[in-house]
């Protein structure tokens, strides 16, 4: 009876160790669109942590507090030239946000395909993003992003949120 439990108390010892290495060997998870807002906030940095993409979204850069971040995670399969960024306002509707514009550490001014950036708090930009069919809201100041089937959707949901603030 000893042996047994003496068996039983190594196996889940075992168990659990073997699940704590492979945390500790680099995080499995596949960042995305759905996830991107967490996973910049969880690098470490004082001011801001930007996602940066380049050459219509072939090449993908992290930024934490203006430097380049050496990243272990490929950004360059999550997105691609696409995709669409766009602005909600209660009065004029959902309104496609215009290209940003940086400048590379030569001066030399790039355009940028897409970025996002997550600040101290964990509060990211206000944008909502359409990508393969999918719609991303990134508007929620510190809850996860939602996704929704289209660009309609969110304008229906933002409404009825509006709708219910001004009761």
């Amino acid at each position: 009876m000893e042996l047994i439990i003496v068996i039983v108390i190594m196996g889940v010892v075992y168990t659990l160790s073997v699940t704590n290495f492979q945390n500790l060997g680099g995080s499995n998870t596949q960042v995305s669109l759905k996830n991107l807002k967490e996973y910049l906030y969880n690098i470490p940095h004082t001011k801001s942590v930007e996602l940066l993409c380049l050459d219509n979204c072939l090449r993908c850069s992290v930024l934490v507090d203006s430097k380049e971040y050496i990243s272990t995670t490929p950004f360059d399969d999550i997105i691609d030239d696409t995709i669409r960024v766009y602005r909600y306002d209660f009065y004029t509707g959902i309104q496609e946000q215009s290209k940003k514009v940086y400048f590379n550490s030569e001066d030399v001014q790039e355009d940028v395909c897409f970025s996002y950036s997550v600040d101290k708090r964990g509060i990211g930009e206000q944008v909502i993003v359409e990508f393969k069919d999918k719609v991303y809201d990134f508007s929620t100041y510190l809850s996860s992003t939602s996704v929704y089937d289209s660009l309609e959707e969110v304008v229906e949901f933002k409404d009825v949120l509006a709708q219910e603030v001004l009761r």
